[in-house]
Formats: structure tokens, C-alpha cells, sequence
């Protein structure tokens, strides 16, 4: 059973009922490998609810049976990212550093990614994100070819935050014209926003605006649900625009939704009170 295939990363609750299912199997099959790699992301359905004991639990039972390389480099990479999910990316660091060698040198490109994708989150983002990204183009690996999508992501986010807007918006329709020749829509829909939003930190504002309203019709034609951080950048923008009467309306759809965001409420509290007091 390939593992990974049963991945939602969407319904981590789901996911994990599919992985215990799997248990009993894997420990009767004899084959510590998979066994172990069973319970790594296992753990990994508990980080992402922020069930962190349980991770570590698991990643211990984990740690005890593992065999082989891959075993070994999946273990550290969740237990590198249990730590930086838990606030404790000091911890982190060293585990991720660890996963890379190990992975480098028995040539597991996907893996090697994975690592330095996670160290440019906790470490230097552009230096690890850069790194990774150079691997990821040069591989002949398929399945780690399949992280460029991410990595033009982080990149760009990475150039946003530094307020290189001009650097994050060219990653940014690098990600676009990827999503576009993958026909990934959901992906495409997210680079879009992405670009709208570096619009707004251009003071493209007319653009910013044009194109969260192309979303918003576009996601309500595909029967999508509405997006918060739609309602956001459209509130955002209206408020530039000395629009607050109809920003207000938008500030409240997206309290409504992102509120809901457990993640995005721990990780940005001052946001989302933003959002729920030009909403009131």
C-alpha cells in the first residue's frame, strides 16, 4: 500500500482513521520499513491537529522500529516538523539539518527537498528555499519535480515579506504558468490570489481589486465555497479605495470564515482581529 497516496492534508482527522486501519497489517507484515514509515505520518495527522503529545508518542514507537534509510529520514523530518508546529522550531532545526545529509547521500532527491524546504521555514527561508528549488529542477525524479509548485510559493512569500514585491510577484506567475501546465485549477486559483494580493503591496490597487473580483465570480461559477481570504483582499482594497462602507461587509465574511482557521487564529491573532473589528 503506497502510503502517501492516502494523504489529504485537508481532513488530517480523515486521513489518520485511513493510516489506523493500515496498522495492524503493517506490524503482522514483518516489514519494520513500512511499518515505521506507517507510524511517522500517523504522527503527522496528529501534529496537524495540534495533538502533539500524541505525535511524539508515535514518533517514538516509530523511532524504536525503524529500519533503513528512508524509515529513518521520514522519522526525522516529523519529528522536526512536530517540534516547529509545537513553537519549538529551535529543536526543529537540527532534525531537519539531519534528514538532508541523510538523504543527500542515499540519493532520495523527494526527501532531500522536503528537508530543506522545511529548513527554509525554520532557518534561512531563501537560502534553503533557493537550494531546494535548484534541486527540485535539476532532478529526474517526477514525484520531487512535484515540489515546485510549493517552493515558487515560499519563494515568493519569502520575497514578500522582505518587501521585495517586484521579486515575489515574478515567482508568483512563475507559479501560475506551473499550475496552469500542471491544469491544476485549485492551484492556479491560489497563485492568482497570490498575484492580486503582491498587487496590493505594489499599490496596484485598481489591479489587486479587478482580480479578487474575477475570483470571487469565478469561484462562485465553479461552485466552489467562498474563500476568506478573498472577502480580505476584497475588503482590503475597498478600504484603499475609500470604500469603507462596502469594505466593512467583506471584512465581516472574511472574520466569519478565517475565524473558523484554528492555524491562521494561533499564528495571527492580530490579524483576524482586524478583520473582526472593521467588520463590526
Amino acid at each position: 500500500m503506497d502510503i502517501d497516496s492516502l494523504w489529504d492534508y485537508s481532513d488530517p482527522e480523515a486521513t489518520a482513521l485511513r493510516f489506523r486501519e493500515l496498522l495492524p497489517a503493517a506490524e503482522a507484515s514483518g516489514d519494520r520499513s513500512y511499518h515505521a514509515q506507517l507510524l511517522t505520518q500517523l504522527a503527522r495527522t496528529q501534529s496537524l491537529q495540534r495533538k502533539f503529545g500524541e505525535a511524539h508518542r508515535l514518533l517514538d514507537a516509530a523511532r524504536a522500529i525503524m529500519d533503513g534509510p528512508v524509515a529513518e529520514i521520514r522519522y526525522l523530518l516529523e519529528r522536526g516538523r512536530t517540534f516547529n508546529s509545537a513553537g519549538e522550531g529551535d529543536q526543529a532545526i537540527p532534525l531537519f539539518e539531519e534528514a538532508y545529509k541523510k538523504s543527500v547521500a542515499h540519493g532520495e532527491d523527494f526527501y532531500a527537498i522536503d528537508a530543506a524546504h522545511m529548513l527554509g521555514i525554520v532557518a534561512d527561508q531563501l537560502y534553503w528555499n533557493i537550494k531546494a528549488m535548484d534541486l527540485a529542477e535539476k532532478t529526474t525524479d517526477a514525484r520531487a519535480r512535484k515540489w515546485l509548485g510549493a517552493l515558487y510559493n515560499n519563494i515568493g512569500w519569502s520575497y514578500h515579506g522582505q518587501q521585495d514585491y517586484a521579486s515575489a510577484l515574478t515567482f508568483f506567475e512563475k507559479l501560475l504558468a506551473l499550475r496552469m501546465d500542471q491544469q491544476d485549477e485549485r492551484g492556479a486559483l491560489i497563485a492568482r490570489w497570490s498575484i492580486g494580493r503582491t498587487y496590493r503591496s505594489l499599490q496596484r490597487i485598481d489591479e489587486a481589486l479587478a482580480l479578487q473580483e474575477e475570483l470571487y465570480v469565478e469561484r462562485q461559477q465553479a461552485g466552489l465555497p467562498p474563500s476568506g481570504y478573498v472577502f480580505e483582499e476584497l475588503a482590503e482594497c475597498l478600504l484603499l479605495k475609500d470604500r469603507a462602507v462596502e469594505a466593512k461587509e467583506y471584512f465581516r465574511k472574511a472574520y466569519e470564515i478565517l475565524s473558523g482557521d484554528v492555524w491562521l487564529v494561533a499564528e495571527e491573532e492580530a490579524r483576524i482581529q482586524r478583520l473582526r473589528n472593521l467588520g463590526e
